[in-house]
């Protein structure tokens, strides 16, 4: 069961406690990852190996994914899943498409010609968990955009089972997506293997992708040498309702975040107590079915939240207030209040838009900002993956027009040189 709040105090000090659910960056964990960085830095591919075999228990003679494994992968996974996965590109890249942007330019009638020029990055990591757990829907989401842009080199990391093989949906996920390079190679030694560059594992622009909180710290430690797409921390959802939504739909709803992680974090924002109650009913009956019950359980009972409110504009308010990773409108008439949601990863319309279907198949992107970052932050898209560059060109007499403003803003800022870098150019010699 997931308590029920609701005064205003108690909601209060939920909240609070919610916000504090990522403060998990022990001093140990980041002292282990300043550990594993310089190792890597300075015996390159021997320390990724030792790593492994530590952290992963597997030893490996190469770290490179050769096609003999892929093709095996291919010959083992269903229709029914590669199937899955066409359709799931095929909407991924529909939505990620109307994202493309181009350059331009601007002529003037005195001769001024500017304009933005829009490149792709050149190489990009990509982080894929794996081990226990294997996630093809978030090869999709990190590298089909990264493909869109333009990225002509995307290399692809994911830690190996016990038995030295990587998951065979990752694999073909991989593949179907257009990864050139797959590494068995995970956590924190990952990171740093994409942001310096070993031997075998080549230096990247930039690092994309969830993991445990030994990759986000790494990822936070090599940022600056590296760019990343974001720390990402755990997996959330608010649903805000009124008294005509399902309570069985809210509550699947919720258990869908749950079952991430026992850190994750599920809230209904509601205007009916009633509601709050038979959604508490529909969690005990459907977790008895789950695969993953205690973790749900932990996950609800920790950090899981019924908050009662008066209005539906006061639950709005409150859910920007959260900024959740996800946030589901299940109301009626949804479309009337999109425009009050301020801050949110990905919003969700409706009774038959639950958060599952944006992780798979609906086409935007999965990869979303969390613990309240979705305030300043946005999904992961194309422009993620690119990189743009101003350019102007003057001609003499256009100079001459804006000269004397520059070089009496130069002086003004006690820089000479810039002034006089105009000056030699519109004063005879």
């Amino acid at each position: 069961m997931i308590k029920i709040y609701e005064d205003n105090d108690s909601i209060g000090l939920f909240l609070q406690l919610m916000q504090r659910r990522s403060e998990e960056d022990s001093k140990d964990a980041l002292e282990a990852v300043e550990g594993i960085i310089g190792a890597v830095r300075k015996e390159g591919d021997a320390s990724i190996k030792a790593f492994t075999e530590k952290f992963d228990g597997v030893t490996l003679e190469q770290l490179k994914v050769n096609e003999v494994e892929i093709e095996d992968a291919f010959s083992k996974v269903s229709s029914n899943i590669k199937n899955a996965l066409e359709k799931a590109i095929t909407n991924i890249e529909y939505f990620h498409k109307k994202q493309i942007r181009q350059s331009w330019v601007s002529t003037e009638e005195n001769g001024v010609i500017m304009g933005q020029k829009i490149s792709a990055l050149e190489k990009v990591g990509v982080y894929v968990p794996g081990g226990s757990a294997a996630y093809p829907s978030s090869v999709l989401m990190n590298v089909i955009p990264a493909k869109l842009a333009g990225v002509k080199k995307i290399v692809m990391v994911t830690p190996p089972k016990k038995d030295g093989s990587i998951d065979s949906n990752i694999l073909v996920a991989a593949k179907l997506a257009g990864v050139s390079e797959i590494y068995k190679v995970g956590g924190a030694q990952a990171i740093a293997a994409l942001a310096y560059g070993t031997d075998t594992i080549p230096k990247v622009d930039k690092i994309v992708g969830p993991g445990n909180i030994y990759v986000a710290l790494a990822k936070r430690v090599c940022y600056g040498k590296v760019d990343i797409d974001m720390i990402a921390g755990p997996s959330e959802i608010t649903i805000v309702c009124d008294e005509k939504a399902n309570p069985r739909f809210l509550a699947a709803d919720l258990m869908s975040q749950a079952e991430h992680d026992k850190l994750a974090s599920s809230v209904l924002i509601t205007t009916s107590k009633t509601l709050a109650e038979e959604v508490n009913k529909q969690i005990n009956i459907q977790i008895q079915n789950l695969n993953r019950k205690e973790i749900i359980e932990a996950s609800l009972k920790n950090y899981g939240g019924i908050l009662v409110v008066k209005s539906l504009e006061e639950a709005i308010d409150m859910a920007n207030t959260i900024a959740p990773e996800h946030l589901e409108l299940m109301i009626e008439n949804p479309i009337a209040y999109l425009g009050k949601v301020k801050n949110a990863g990905s919003i969700f319309l409706g009774q038959y838009s639950p958060e599952p279907l944006g992780d798979y198949m609906a086409g935007p992107n999965h990869v979303l900002p969390t613990n309240g970052t979705a305030r300043f932050f946005s999904p992961l898209s194309v422009d993620d993956f690119i990189k743009k560059s101003s350019y102007i060109y003057y001609t003499e007499d256009a100079l001459r027009e804006l000269s004397e403003d520059i070089m009496i803003l130069a002086k003004a800022e006690g820089l000479d040189a810039h002034g006089n870098s105009i000056k030699v150019r519109v004063e005879n010699e």
